[in-house]
């Protein structure tokens, strides 16, 4: 098994517990953080009616659920909200939660969707899990529409040391795995997000990331005090 099935096979195990295991370890900031991304790409793209919005690495379903509700505070009509993920567990309790959306089992380097097709592309905390990134990139590319926007939402290594940056570490690397463990029955799981967002490139670096496949950065932020990043980038009007 590969290191990106070992991730999916993962993701399966603890699919039951994900949501609310990731609320109380959260403390439930991820919702703010998501509508807050959510609600600047919304303004970024100034469209009153959007064809398609892709969640990828989706899980069971928040973020098309917050893209749903933010867009209809925003009266802006979505004809299609799509989420694409490679665990069948964590697809299998999205459908539940929201069986007004579409679900489709595929990677973030594979998606199956045609060219020049979706508006908006969004990954929340999910990029960090794809082994081949800059392959997921340009197929993020391919499948925006020109002018459409790519939304990242990912936890990214922190450069700068402080009191911050090392009780948020003490909390990733002691506490969440102990708590994650308990509320999954998996701690592996949960020792494994710690690892991952240490192992994890900068947001700077992502931008140079997207940039290199041709994206063009609109809006690179960090929210509490750089525990999150959002990215926001646009496919050139001009690019087919």
């Amino acid at each position: 098994m590969d290191k990106q099935q070992k991730i999916v096979s993962m993701f399966d195990n603890i699919a039951k517990s994900y949501d609310i295991a990731n609320r109380i370890l959260s403390f439930g900031v991820d919702k703010n953080w998501r509508k807050k991304g959510i609600n600047l790409a919304l303004s970024t793209y100034q469209k009153e009616d959007i064809d398609l919005i892709v969640d990828v690495a989706c899980g069971t379903g928040d973020m098309m659920g917050f893209w749903e509700k933010e867009a209809r505070k925003l009266e802006i009509e979505v004809a299609h909200i799509l989420g694409i993920d490679p665990s069948v567990g964590m697809v299998d309790v999205g459908k539940k939660k929201f069986p007004q959306f579409e679900f489709k089992i595929a990677s973030a380097t594979e998606m199956g969707l045609e060219s020049d097709s979706a508006d908006i592309i969004s990954i929340a905390y999910g990029i960090r899990n794809v082994v081949e990134r800059e392959k997921a990139f340009v197929e993020f590319f391919k499948t925006l529409k020109s002018g459409g926007l790519v939304v990242i939402l990912e936890f990214t290594k922190d450069r700068k040391r402080g009191l911050v940056s090392r009780s948020r570490d003490f909390y990733m690397n002691k506490i969440l795995p102990i708590l994650g463990g308990m509320i999954s029955g998996n701690r592996e799981a949960y020792t494994y997000l710690p690892n991952s967002i240490g192992d994890f490139v900068s947001s700077e670096e992502m931008v140079a990331e997207l940039e290199s496949v041709g994206f063009e950065t609109i809006h690179n932020l960090s929210f509490s005090m750089g525990v999150s990043s959002l990215i926001i980038a646009r496919k050139g009007v001009s690019d087919v």
